[in-house]
């Protein structure tokens, strides 16, 4: 066991035996670098719309719940136990706040059934002015709306893969054979998913790579794309926006 390790370990302990207010500040202490990495990848959605070290905020008060209620002898990796806390306070927070207006969540729609209408009568990706032209506005005021409407796409694709790829990985042996129709389904889904990916244009293609799969966060992203951290939350937006439109093409196999 390394001293990291053995270091938690003994503070685990400590603070399971006593519940040690100072014990649990000494935790915080420990693993408030998974508050920062969650708030860094969930800041993808917000742009700057909400502050970093807001995030941070509601953040920490996920990771207080999470120590709070962890259980050492259930013999989980706390890592993974406190990310979910820390990610579902956040969002949590968002929307306790709730300032995306109906109006907002009417505009994202609007977006969406633009992009898939679009990008099914054409046979590729839309550009920016094909959207602009079928929503009757400017460039300029696209590229406003899609900093607007960022924050109500959050966690739809995310939580959504994220809740698929548990459900495919889990038990997988027995998975076909238990329930052969839904693991066609989510077969069927997944292919959608990467075919849809691989038509994005390479840029929001890029984000989306280096968003989901490689596990980065905004801040890196913008460093590696060498733009604005505005602009690749632009990306991501646009991207999501065409992927979700892929997806509400294939309804059927999205039911509960």
């Amino acid at each position: 066991m390394s001293s990291a390790n053995a270091k938690q370990l003994e503070l685990w302990k400590q603070y399971s035996d006593t519940k040690s207010p100072a014990i649990k500040e000494k935790l915080i202490v420990e693993y408030s670098n998974i508050v920062k990495y969650i708030a860094g990848r969930l800041s993808i959605y917000f742009g700057s719309n909400v502050e970093y070290d807001d995030l941070i905020g509601y953040g920490i008060f996920g990771l207080i719940d999470a120590i709070e209620k962890f259980d050492l002898k259930k013999g989980v990796k706390f890592e993974t136990y406190a990310s979910l806390r820390i990610r579902g306070a956040i969002i949590d927070s968002i929307r306790e706040l709730d300032w995306v207006p109906r109006s907002l969540r009417q505009k994202n729609k609007a977006l969406e059934k633009a992009y898939s209408e679009l990008e099914n009568e054409l046979g590729h990706s839309a550009t920016d002015k094909e959207v602009a032209d079928r929503l009757g506005i400017s460039i300029q005021e696209l590229n406003k709306l899609l900093g607007e409407v960022n924050l109500s796409s959050m966690v739809s694709l995310e939580e959504f893969l994220e809740q698929n790829y548990e459900i495919g990985v889990s038990n997988a042996p027995g998975s076909a054979d238990e329930k052969p129709e839904g693991y066609l389904e989510m077969t069927e889904l997944r292919e959608i998913l990467v075919d849809a990916i691989g038509r994005l244009p390479e840029k929001e293609k890029m984000v989306v790579s280096l968003y989901y799969f490689e596990d980065l966060t905004l801040k890196e992203i913008s460093a590696i794309m060498k733009v604005s951290e505005s602009r690749i939350s632009q990306l991501h937006t646009k991207a999501i926006l065409r992927l979700r439109g892929k997806l509400a093409r294939h309804k059927s196999i999205l039911r509960d």
